[in-house]
């Protein structure tokens, strides 16, 4: 397998820049996805490292070698966009040979490898269907093993799964981490689904108007957010404008944080990044705000009005107005929810070691 480098990658469309200096290494084996909104450019990057589009600055290096210039068929890729573009008058066993016989692979071997993969991806039986005769999903995994068949260093795939229904993007994404696992092809994944990403990715670069702002685990950029942008694109974010104190326990790992027209003051872990003292946000995912509708007033919680109670599937989601005007999200699993409703005056608590500082 081979490792991915960019380096300070730009492109420009005219006077658009849709790719502003982005930097990225991709590990030999690992599996990182761009996740963004539609627009942000992550696509762009995408194609640059296949070779279909040259960038307008910047340098891009499998291993050490730099293939800005080196055409797609060169780069020993596999792709896998949206659409599948499988070939519709050939059948499964010829859409999966195609990238083989291009490459020169005939007779007894291309049997062997063509079999393989479709071993691989569960289709062994299926081999002279037609693509229609197939489903979604089916489909799904020929235009995997077709990119697999030519035996790539690097797979890139562009958003595979938006075409299909919820249950069977799921299924699929079990099948495809499970490829991966099997595999430790060097992979590249595009999506602006972040379920998508955090259930597949070793980790996550988040772009934002053709620039990385976080690169990291799942877990990372999920409840320790670099910007104010990432909080809130991915997952529900709870941001409550405070003022950062600075003070003695700064030092201990912790920031001293007071909550604008709450009057209540935290401890807040520094998590590895110490914001300057001045106007800032606590930034808290709503699993960590809890209700107390029995509590007593000590000072240390908020007091807020329950606007809305939903049910959505898995969880209880509760919406909150504070005293202060705050807005808060809290959410539960059904059989831990309190017995809330709309109207109700409640002590909100937040678990402050869950959260962290934005500026």
């Amino acid at each position: 397998m081979s490792s991915i480098t960019l380096q300070a990658v730009a492109k420009r469309f005219g006077d658009a820049v849709a790719v502003d200096g982005v930097s990225l290494e991709v590990a030999q084996g690992e599996f990182v996805s761009l996740l963004g909104p539609s627009g942000c450019g992550k696509t762009t990057t995408l194609r640059m490292i296949a070779g279909f589009i040259a960038p307008s600055a910047g340098d891009i290096r499998f291993d050490t070698q730099s293939v800005v210039g080196l055409p797609p068929y060169r780069r020993n890729i596999g792709m896998v966009f949206q659409s599948l573009a499988l070939f519709p008058h050939m059948s499964v066993f010829d859409n999966v040979a195609y990238g083989l016989r291009l490459r020169r692979v005939t007779g007894g071997e291309l049997a062997e490898r063509v079999q393989r993969m479709l071993d691989l991806v569960q289709l062994g039986a299926f081999a002279w269907r037609m693509p229609d005769e197939l489903s979604g999903g089916q489909r799904q995994r020929v235009a995997f093993a077709r990119a697999l068949a030519i035996d790539p260093k690097i797979l890139l795939l562009d958003e595979p799964f938006a075409a299909l229904d919820r249950k069977l993007r799921e299924e699929m994404q079990v099948e495809l981490r499970r490829l991966h696992e099997r595999l430790r092809i060097t992979t590249v994944f595009v999506t602006h689904d972040q379920r998508e990403a955090f259930t597949l990715s070793d980790r996550i670069a988040v772009i934002n108007h053709g620039r990385i702002e976080q690169v990291g685990t799942p877990f990372d950029v999920y409840y320790r957010p670099a910007t104010r942008f990432i909080a809130d694109f991915v997952g529900v974010a709870n941001l409550l404008p405070a003022r950062i104190e600075s003070g003695p326990q700064a030092s201990d790992g912790q920031a001293t944080v007071v909550l604008k027209g709450e009057g209540v003051t935290l401890q807040v872990p520094l998590a590895g990044r110490e914001p300057p003292p001045g106007e800032g946000y606590l930034f808290i995912r709503p699993e960590f705000v809890l209700l107390d509708a029995q509590a007593q007033d000590d000072g240390a919680a908020l007091t807020a009005t329950v606007t809305l109670v939903r049910f959505v599937g898995e969880q209880l989601e509760t919406r909150l107005e504070t005293r202060g005007g705050n807005r808060l999200v809290a959410t539960y699993q059904g059989a831990e929810a309190p017995a809330v409703e709309t109207g109700q005056s409640v002590r909100v608590r937040l678990a402050a070691r869950h959260a962290s500082l934005l500026t």
